[in-house]
Formats: structure tokens, sequence, C-alpha cells
């Protein structure tokens, strides 16, 4: 009953299919003539340019030099683009740019750049400041200009706009532009580039004409066209918001449940069988990601200069961080609860991607949890089959093997639900030192580890004690 009322959501935002623009770029996009630059070969880029690459002549620039190396060597960095698809892509139409100049001979160019936060917390745009300035470089009469890096409501015309107006010409007359949010979910099988849904507003109805008509030669889901681009881009804010915000509040009843005797897990599980009004969110130690640590804050520093304080989102970060200090106490506690001194005892911590399934350690809460265990503990040691190590502010830390883990910890923290770690049984765990549990990520029964003589402690199990 869920998954019918998402997909008939899903299937009432699709707009019927573009409209041809009587314009030469949209007779070469319908024919698969126009040639695209991506500026940006990461997380969104790189994936991209595999799929447009299928159909046209595309050109990929990544400012990263041994990044560039690794791409014409057919090595991909991400997780979503296997080197066999990869070197298929080279093969064909595919480019590796070496300089941005390349782009002069593009008719779209697409960028994905990262929007990270400053050290003061505030939008750091100057990835997209210097793609504007590539922009205003190699920008020409017909030409679509797209961004896809999250950032506030008018950030396109405010840096783009400006520098094609800034390059002799007029955007959305001389040039087309738009926004089109990227909705990538790393690792995740089922809905990838092709089969979401994509938003597409530009800064006027041509501009959004054309960009539609683009991404929907390569996304059979349809796209989803919107007002202009401002709307485009608070249409990605909104999503993650709402992603961070209701994960911050099961994070807020878990800690409540746990004080009350009673299970988190199973009571979202048995509220999400409501086939309407409900959608589940879990527990765990804390956000990763490119998206929802971040994003959400472009719109609270934009919220501020209209005198608005966000305080939904602000609460929703405080809650979330604060999870990452739980998952630490809730170590000590376990620790103690083998009577064993936290600062003579072996800490693993297991998984250290910001989610399931992906490499990807963007954000992710294991940083915080370490660096922080490191303080209070006598020795910290990691594991994660799908990353080598983690870069913290308390040095680098490289994956050991699983069964050197077990002979050397004291206590295993599980941060991550990969499937690798979803059959283990309380009775694998004991090794020669392990005397404790920490699962934030609902991995284990709780009374089998009982069973097994272990402690364990739990986010959202009642299991604070």
């Amino acid at each position: 009953m869920v998954e019918r009322n998402r997909s008939c959501i899903r299937s009432e935002a699709i707009v019927v299919k573009p409209k041809p623009c009587a314009s030469e770029l949209s007779s070469r996009i319908r024919s698969c003539k126009a040639r695209i630059g991506i500026v940006g070969l990461g997380y969104v880029g790189l994936p991209l340019a595999i799929v447009f690459s299928e159909k046209y002549e595309v050109w990929g620039y990544e400012a990263d030099a041994e990044k560039r190396l690794l791409l014409r060597r057919g090595i991909s960095y991400i997780d979503d683009v296997s080197n066999q698809s990869l070197k298929a892509r080279l093969r064909g139409k595919l480019h590796i740019a070496s300089s941005t100049s390349m782009f002069r001979r593009c008719d779209c160019i697409i960028i994905c750049v990262p929007t990270p936060l400053d050290q003061s917390g505030n939008p750091d745009l100057s990835y997209i400041a210097s793609s504007a300035r590539i922009v205003k470089r190699i920008v020409r009469k017909g030409m679509l200009v797209v961004l896809e890096s999250t950032s506030y409501p008018g950030t396109t015309e405010e840096f783009l706009g400006r520098a094609i107006a800034d390059a002799g010409f007029s955007p959305g007359k001389d040039v087309a532009l738009a926004f089109s949010p990227e909705r990538v979910d790393p690792g995740n099988k089922e809905f990838g580039i092709s089969s979401t849904p994509k938003v597409v507003g530009g800064i006027n109805e041509e501009s959004t004409e054309l960009a539609a008509q683009l991404y929907s030669s390569i996304v059979e889901a349809g796209v989803v066209r919107v007002r202009d681009c401002a709307t485009a881009e608070a249409v990605k804010i909104l999503e993650n918001i709402f992603r961070g915000v209701n994960i911050a509040l099961i994070n807020e009843i878990a800690l409540i449940f746990d004080r009350m005797g009673l299970n988190t897990w199973e009571i979202v599980k048995a509220a999400a069988t409501k086939p309407f009004g409900f959608m589940a969110h879990y527990p765990g130690p804390g956000v990763g990601g490119h998206c929802i640590p971040l994003d959400p804050f472009y719109l609270s520093y934009k919220a501020k200069q209209y005198g608005i304080v966000p305080r939904f989102i602000e609460l929703g970060r405080e809650v979330n961080e604060y999870m990452k200090c739980h998952t630490v106490n809730l170590t000590v506690s376990a620790l103690r609860g083998a009577n064993l001194d936290p600062q003579s005892a072996t800490v693993a911590v297991i998984g250290l991607s910001y989610k399931k399934n992906t490499s990807d350690t963007r954000e992710s809460p294991a940083v915080s949890i370490i660096e922080e265990l490191s303080k209070r503990v006598g020795k910290v040691v990691v594991h994660d089959q799908r990353v080598a190590s983690l870069a913290t502010l308390r040095g680098t830390y490289r994956s050991i093997p699983w069964n050197r883990v077990l002979e050397v910890a004291d206590c295993l923290v599980f941060l991550v639900d990969h499937d690798e770690f979803l059959h283990l049984e309380p009775k694998e765990l004991h090794g020669n030192h392990v005397r404790a549990i920490v699962d934030a990520r609902n991995l284990l029964d709780k009374e089998k580890v009982l069973n097994e003589g272990l402690v364990y402690r739990a986010i959202g199990k009642n299991s604070c004690a």
C-alpha cells in the first residue's frame, strides 16, 4: 500500500513531454547531435556524463589533475560507475577534457560542482563562482547552460546569469539558462539518473523547454517543469530539509523512547503499515553525505537575510549533531558496563561511510565519533571493507581486517548497516577480547547479544542504561 501511494504521487508530478523549441539547439538535441560539456566529474557529474555519452558527444572536465589521470586510464573513483562502463564510454563518445577551453565546442554546459559550507558554517560558493568564470570565457550565442549544484534560490541567476551578461549576451534570449537539481543517491540500485524524475526550471519558458528536452532524452521517469530557476533551486532545498528535519525528529523520539523502555525501531515499523499520512524514518548516529548535513543551511543562510530565523532547520542540525555525542556516550557506558576502564580499552568502529553499501565518506558521522572516542578511550581501530582509510583531525585511520578486529577490540561500535554486517551473529563476535557491543543501526538482536554475555547498548532499543 505504501509503495502504491508513493508511485501515484510520483506519476502525478510528471509533466507532459517538452515542446520542441524553434531553435538550432533544439534540433541538435532532438537528433542527439548536441555536444555536451560537464564541469565537475564527481558523484553527480561522472554518472551523468556516462548516461549522456550513450547518446551524445560529451566532454567532461575535472579540476583535480590526479582524478583526470585516473579517468583517462579508465579507473573510476565513484561506486556507481564501474571501470568497465567507464572504459566502454571512453571508447565511444565520452572525452575527458584536459582544459576548460574544450567547452567552446559544446552546445550545452552542465555544472556539477560541490557546494560545501565554509569554516563558519556559511555557504561556500567558490566552486560555482569558478564555474561561472569558465562560462564567461567560453559561452556563445545559442548555448544552453544548466546548474545542478545545490544552492539557495537565486544562485543560478546571481552567478551564471551575471557571467553570461558579462560576456555580452542576454540570459534567456541569447543563451538559455536553467537549474536542474541533482537527485543522486549513491549506492541506490533502484533509482538512478534515468529512473528518477528530473526537475527543471529555466530563466524563461524557452530555457525551461530546452533543458527539459535535453534531460527527457535520458530520463525515462519524466521531467517535471517548474516556474523558474529559483523554484527549481527551492525544490532541492526542500527535499533535503524534509529529510534532515524528519531524521532529527526520529532521533529525538528515539532518545525519549529509550528512557521510556520502548523500542523505536519496532514502533516505526508498525507505524509504517499505515497506508497514508506517515513516512518511515529511522534513528542513527548522525547524518552524512553531500546533501542533508549541508544543503539546508543554504536556505538558513538566505532566510536570515530576509529576517527569518529558521528554527526547525537549525534545531534539526543540533539534534542530528548530538547523536554523534550520544553514540560516544553509549560506547563509554558499554565499556563501564563490562567493567572495563575506558582509558585502557580498545574500541573498534565498524563502518566508516555515511550510509550503507557505499564507500562514500563525505560528512560521515564516523569522523567526529572517532575523533571524540580517541580522546575518551585507550585506542581506536576501524574496519570497513569498502573504505580503506578515513582522515580525521586526530590522524588517518586505516581499516584493519575483520579477524584482527576480533583479536584486539574490547568493544565493537557498529555505525553502518552494510550488507556484509547483516548476517552477523552475536556468538561470532566474542573474539579474544570483545566484551561489549554498541549498535547504532539495529543490526543485532538485543536478547541474543545479552544471552552471549556481552554488554549491549543501542540507539532506539531501550539499552541506554
